[in-house]
């Protein structure tokens, strides 16, 4: 069970939430879940639900590879190119099976670090081409030193999952060469059973993206909704992170129930100072599809203010039993449906530790 303060706590086990300079509590954990049955986890699925697989990753098979990722992590962050780094890694010993065929700066992108391209060949043979990873920051936030590294394929924000499979596939196996330690999922056989029963099918992993989110930092409310897969798996490889995770019908309720309740007046007064913005958010709310359209939107400041930055709803969604905890070794998984049905989350890094953590989306083979 994990409960929720505002104001830290008399407890050896408390732990700050803090995200991009905001102080938003303490959570604390009794103790920790058992690992669910086979059916339970359906039936999550099945139910739009985030659901936690705890200490399921071999960690001390992996270990090796953990260290030399925090390494490449800390060589990016200290200025060295991608590019020499990767060439550099040679115990990286199937990045022979993509050569390395373009550097791109990313001068364009505020939160890009760089990007590398690659082709896939075997025996003299191009199996795709045009791959890429790329490493960016999470945030604006000057004192959040989050990263992640994202590997796709074509033109950035038009590749297509459902598409061009094949390129997909590729890409995937790009971040297994880079990232050896992708084996905590691609290989794990509860997963991968789990998966199986999910999907109706073997599962395939795409759309990969390794984080490592960093003190301070963590991602704010989305979801991860995308044409051609059902959903997300992450695993919690190094640190710990605390995540908020429900689906966006129940998201859409308790907004209404925590804006539409007056003991929670002075709370988003807090982060919603101006009249005319409660006034706007008090119109949303008494339209739940306005409301569910306006989530979608690129620019939603009015339910940021709310989801990302007040301590109450934070505390409202914990009581509400949406939160895990993911410690070193745990897996979530996230049904992403489609729009009207997926499952929102937000993360916080938690201690002082970059975490590392690996995101994949899933979808049937």
């Amino acid at each position: 069970m994990i409960k929720y303060s505002e104001h830290k706590p008399v407890s050896a086990d408390a732990r700050m939430l803090q995200r991009r300079g905001w102080q938003l509590g303490w959570i604390m954990q009794e103790d920790r879940p058992a690992l669910p049955e086979a059916t339970m986890v359906a039936e999550a699925w099945n139910d739009d639900a985030a659901v936690m697989l705890p200490g399921v990753i071999p960690l001390a098979s992996l270990q090796a590879d953990i260290d030399r990722a925090r390494d490449l992590m800390e060589q990016a962050l200290s200025g060295a190119e991608l590019a020499d780094i990767f060439e550099d890694a040679d115990h990286l010993e199937n990045m022979r099976t993509f050569p390395l065929v373009g550097v791109s700066s990313e001068d364009h992108d505020d939160q890009g670090l760089e990007k590398i391209y690659f082709d896939a060949e075997q025996d003299d043979e191009l199996l795709a081409e045009g791959l890429w990873c790329k490493a960016s920051w999470l945030s604006f936030c000057d004192d959040d030193a989050s990263v992640r590294f994202r590997f796709s394929f074509g033109m950035e924000g038009f590749e297509d999952v459902a598409a061009d499979p094949v390129s997909q596939h590729w890409a995937g196996e790009l971040c297994q060469a880079v990232f050896p330690e992708s084996r905590a999922i691609t290989e794990n056989s509860l997963i991968l059973d789990h998966l199986r029963h999910l999907l109706g099918g073997e599962p395939a992993f795409v759309e990969r993206i390794v984080y490592f989110n960093a003190p301070n930092g963590g991602a704010q409310m989305h979801h991860d909704v995308e044409r051609g897969h059902d959903g997300v798996v992450f695993a919690q490889l190094s640190g710990a992170t605390f995540w908020l995770a429900l689906s966006k019908p129940r998201l859409i309720d308790e907004l209404t129930a925590f804006v539409s309740d007056p003991a929670h007046a002075a709370a988003v007064a807090v982060v919603m100072p101006e009249v005319e913005d409660r006034e706007k958010l008090a119109a949303l709310i008494a339209d739940r599809a306005a409301l569910s359209e306006y989530m979608e939107e690129p620019d939603h400041e009015l339910l940021e203010a709310i989801m990302d930055r007040s301590p109450d709803f934070i505390g409202h969604l914990v009581g509400r039993g949406y939160a895990h905890v993911l410690e070193a070794g745990d897996v979530l998984l996230m049904p992403q449906r489609d729009l009207d049905n997926c499952v929102w989350h937000c993360v916080f890094c938690l201690g002082d530790e970059a975490g590392e953590g690996l995101s994949f989306a899933v979808r049937p083979a």
